[in-house]
This record gives structure tokens, sequence and C-alpha cells, in this order.
């Protein structure tokens, strides 16, 4: 797209043929992406290895309810035949091409513009292809991180010229299937555009997990110990809650239970961020807006430094949390949290993790199951009580959600041993 006098060339002239994009290696989709950064996006802010791949909204790659972009629609054969190969080498001559133009001129280009946001969005819909097909350099972990690189440009390109201030939300609607006899789950929830100068923000985004674990939730509410206890109000708490999925399902499972029950269950959101519990509060409000007293309580609760002053001061019955583990030492501060939270002994903890075959957060699972002793329900164990991964279940990936490098997920049942 440059040549060595500064000159840019086209876009439109210079990206790949999408409809031949499963044959482009590696470097060529590499090359590509690189020359839109730089030519929209410089400096470039991050290195081509992200600290967190998490950081990256998965909506713009594959959910389904983000409104069409009137280039996603795009038949593809009318943008191919405006692609030209990537070009091979980078040394042409200025002003021997009619394409040849100041980086400044290609950059004020509106059709080139679009043409790019056109071109990252018909590559994100090939996106799961192309990672997976690796005959020709067999580096599916880098392909998955150029695929976070598209959606990155992709978000990029929306955030660009806005103010903090004046990003609007993505309003995301789930109807989940009830159990018999009971009426669908509806949820709306807002997706609030992620901090790009800070990674820990990624609760403000809803992830597959959640959206995974709250279908389970909804069809099979007492599997999950969702349930008003006929000797008490039931307590339930959601550990690094993001949107609160998963917290304000479970709140409209209940309410549509026995309301004449003196026994009103204590729900309680948790995250870390401020930002993210800023959106959730809005979530909860946005859900509940003719409630006088909110059914969804959120507070801060920091893992490494939990403060247990009420209302942690009491036992929960039920603990959910999806997609909470990133780093090597989340699954451990988890325990210690859940292990002085869960009630004794029948308390359960429902944790939903994906499956990620490459990137850096590859293998995760592996640090639930290596604090988290596995024995089945029925097996003996030796006192006192301790917890354990009692079953464990893979669930597949959907199609259209999640992110491309998620294969499928782990749900794990924790409970006292």
């Amino acid at each position: 797209m440059f040549d060595r006098s500064g000159a840019a060339f086209a876009p439109s002239s210079s990206l790949p043929s999408l409809g031949r994009v499963l044959n482009n290696t590696t470097q060529e989709i590499q090359r590509a992406l690189q020359n839109i950064q730089t030519l929209y996006f410089p400096p470039i802010p991050r290195p081509l290895h992200f600290e967190s791949s998490r950081s990256l909204p998965e909506h713009v790659l594959h959910d389904t309810s983000v409104p069409d972009s009137g280039y996603a629609s795009e038949d593809d054969d009318d943008l191919d035949g405006q692609c030209g190969q990537l070009t091979e080498k980078m040394n042409h001559q200025a002003g021997a091409d009619d394409d040849a133009r100041t980086f400044d001129d290609v950059r004020s280009d509106t059709f080139e513009r679009n043409f790019c946001i056109r071109w990252l969005t018909g590559f994100a819909a090939r996106s799961d292809s192309w990672v997976y097909n690796i005959s020709q350099d067999g580096d599916d972990e880098a392909r998955a991180e150029l695929v976070d690189l598209a959606a990155s440009l992709l978000a990029s390109f929306a955030r660009e010229g806005e103010d903090e201030d004046d990003k609007e939300p993505l309003v995301r609607t789930f109807s989940f299937p009830a159990e018999a006899g009971k009426e669908m789950v509806d949820v709306e929830m807002e997706d609030a555009p992620l901090l790009s100068e800070d990674h820990t923000s990624v609760g403000l985004q809803s992830w597959a997990s959640s959206i995974v674990l709250a279908e389970r939730l909804c069809a099979t509410p007492l599997h999950f110990g969702i349930r008003r206890d006929s000797g008490g109000a039931p307590r339930i708490l959601e550990l690094g809650a993001g949107t609160g999925l998963l917290s304000i399902v479970t709140s409209k499972i209940l309410s549509s239970g026995d309301k004449l029950s003196p026994h009103v269950p204590r729900i309680i959101a948790t995250d870390y961020h401020p930002s993210v519990l800023e959106n959730l509060r809005r979530n909860v409000r946005n859900n509940f807006p003719v409630v006088s007293t909110s059914p969804v309580e959120v507070l801060p609760l920091d893992w490494e430094n939990p403060d247990y002053s009420s209302p942690f001061d009491q036992p929960f019955d039920v603990i959910l949390a999806a997609d909470v583990v990133y780093h090597s030492e989340h699954a451990r501060w988890i325990r210690d949290c859940v292990e002085r939270l869960l009630d004794r002994p029948n308390g359960v903890f429902w944790l939903i993790i994906p499956v990620r075959s490459t990137g850096r957060h590859e293998g995760m699972g592996s640090t639930v199951e290596a604090v988290f002793p596995f024995i089945p329900r029925g097996n003996p164990s030796q006192s006192p009580l301790r917890l354990a991964i009692r079953d464990k279940v893979e669930v597949g990936r959907q199609e259209g959600v999640g992110r491309a490098d998620e294969s499928s997920y782990i749900l794990f049942e924790i409970g006292w041993v």
C-alpha cells in the first residue's frame, strides 16, 4: 500500500480478493491488516500480540443482533470485483500508477475508507474458515490473532471521530426459552463501548459463555438451584458479572415463580472495574424499570483483595460466573472467594469458561482443574469438607455466537464434598 517515497496505494486496488481469501497466507493477511492500520490509525497503539485478546468485542465478528451496517449485506461478488490481489512488493515508484497517491490523499478518500470497512466486514464473516484453513502455513494461533486485529480495526473505524461521552452503546435483546409452562425470558442488554486505553474493561461486553449459561438457567432453573426456598430467601451471587446477564436472567426466572411467597431472593452482581459497574447498574435499571426496589444489587468485589463485610458476611446458596478466567491466578483467587462465600454443605458454584484452542488464553480450563480437584458425586472423600468439581459438561459452540477461537464451552459444577 506504500512505496519507498511515501506514496500510498488505494486499498481498493491493494487488498486481497475476499473471494479467494482462503488461499491467502497468514503473512499476506498480516500485511494487509497492518497496511490498513498504518494508513488509518497511526501510530500503532498496540503490537500485533495484544495484552488481552478478551478486550476485543466479539459481536463485531459474530453477533447477528448488530444492525446491518450497509456493508455486511453487500454482494460478495460485487466487492470481490473491486478487490485486487495483494501487492507482493512495496517498492512501486510514485507516479507510475494512477492509484499511487499521497498518504493524506488516500486517507481522506471516503470511498477508500468505506472500502476498507467493507473489506474488514467481509473478512470477519469468513474468519472461522480462514483461521482453520491452515494447510499453507499451519499457524492457527497467528491466524486467530489476526482475526482479533481485524475486529479491533473494525471497531476503531466505528469509534473514530467520536468523543468518549458520545459513543453509543450496542443494545442487544435476548429471548430465552423457559421451562415448560412458563413465558420466554426476555432481556435487553447494553454493551457499552470498550475503553480503548483499558483492557480490563472487558466486562462492558456480553460474552458468549454468559449467553450459553443463561440459556440453560432459563430452561432448567431447578437443576441450577434457582428456586425460592421454602425455608428462607435464596441468596445468589454472580462473580465478574460484566453486563449482568446471568443476574438479570436469574431475577426474571425467580420473579415468574410464586409471587405470594414471603421469601424474596437476594441477588448480588459483582465486578471490579468502575465503568463495568456503572454499565451493569444501567442494565439492571433498564430491565426492571417499574420496580421501586431493584431486584439485583450491584456491588464491587475484588477477588485478589476481597472485602467480606456485609452483605458478603453471609453465605450464598448459588454462585454464578461466566468467562472469568483469563489469567493463571484468576482461578486461585476465585477459589479463595468461593470457599469463603459459598454455603456449606449445600451451596453450588456454576462456572462456565470457553475452550480456546489458540492464543494467550489457550488451556485456561486447566487452571480451574488445578485448584479444584475432580471428585464426582457419590465418591467417598476424606474430611473435612472441601470444594471440588462434582461434574463438568462440554457445550458445543453455536453458530453466530462467540469468538472464532472459541471451539466449545466447559460448564463446571463445583460444590462441597
